[in-house]
């Protein structure tokens, strides 16, 4: 029940911060034009789409067996990571305060889940599919290279190694959180941080249509930054993740891509898209 609670609040706030950055960002005019042929606009993106609900059906049902193949493995990093960084995030601590909390933890759950949802209603609502169907790529190739490492490493973030020195302060302003992160993920999964990888993924992808979206990619580039604060800031990862979640968004863009200009994908695209591609090439 506190979990159901907590995720209606989680949904509220998340559709509320979606509306008034469509409200401020989206063409209305256009997205009208583009409603009125939801379906073919669905068929022309379905391939992205079912490859990302594919790659997290894949992660839900590999959650705990990927845990048990980590510990099979026994190629535990923690202490590695200890030792390339030591008390970095003890340090990024000592600013704590209440109210910087609170705010780093909203961050952390409501700035995240809303800068990985609006980009896909604002790219839904574009005339042209490609960054749609690039940002569906990217998220699955986060999601499932971020499977392959959790499952190939053990490593616990630093309020498991140093709990003595490191707070847990997401669960101090937000205490039902803790239910819901013990069932998305588990202690063992820190390296690296998706919710860096798919911050940063969010705001490469924003500059690519910062001509149509300005303010979109000046928010979501501002926004990305205090994502990746937090999860050191409360505690939850080591700089160390950090910097490997931002080097698997760069890999995840690159490879999407890749991924959508490969000539299998192109022959079930409209004609208009595979116009685009091939001019594409021949630039």
């Amino acid at each position: 029940m506190v979990l159901f609670e907590f995720l209606g609040k989680l949904l509220v706030g998340v559709l509320a911060m979606v509306a008034i950055a469509g409200w401020l960002f989206v063409d209305r005019e256009q997205a009208t034009a583009v409603l009125q042929r939801s379906w073919q606009r669905l068929r022309e993106i379905a391939p992205h789409l079912s490859l990302l609900v594919g790659v997290l059906a894949l992660n839900r049902v590999f959650r705990n067996l990927g845990q048990e193949l980590s510990w099979m493995l026994g190629w535990n990093i923690t202490g590695l990571i200890y030792t390339i960084e030591g008390d970095f995030v003890a340090l990024v601590q000592v600013i704590a305060t209440p109210p910087l909390t609170v705010f780093f933890s909203f961050v952390y759950l409501y700035g995240y889940v809303f800068l990985a949802t609006f980009p896909v209603v604002a790219y839904w609502l574009l005339a042209d599919t490609d960054p749609i169907q690039r940002t569906l790529v990217a998220y699955a190739l986060n999601y499932g290279i971020g499977l392959v490492f959790y499952t190939l490493f053990v490593a616990f973030g630093p309020r498991n190694l140093l709990p003595n020195t490191v707070q847990e302060l997401l669960y101090t302003a937000y205490p039902q959180s803790q239910i819901l992160t013990s069932t998305v993920n588990t202690n063992t999964n820190a390296f690296p941080s998706l919710h860096t990888s798919l911050s940063v993924t969010v705001a490469l992808l924003a500059r690519r249509t910062r001509d149509v979206y300005p303010g979109w990619y000046a928010l979501s580039t501002g926004l990305a930054a205090l994502v990746v604060v937090s999860t050191m800031y409360l505690g939850i990862h080591w700089a160390t993740d950090v910097v490997a979640g931002a080097l698997l968004a760069v890999a995840s863009v690159r490879l999407a891509d890749r991924y959508h200009d490969l000539s299998w994908v192109g022959e079930v695209l409209p004609e208009r898209t595979r116009v685009r591609i091939a001019e594409r090439r021949n630039d």
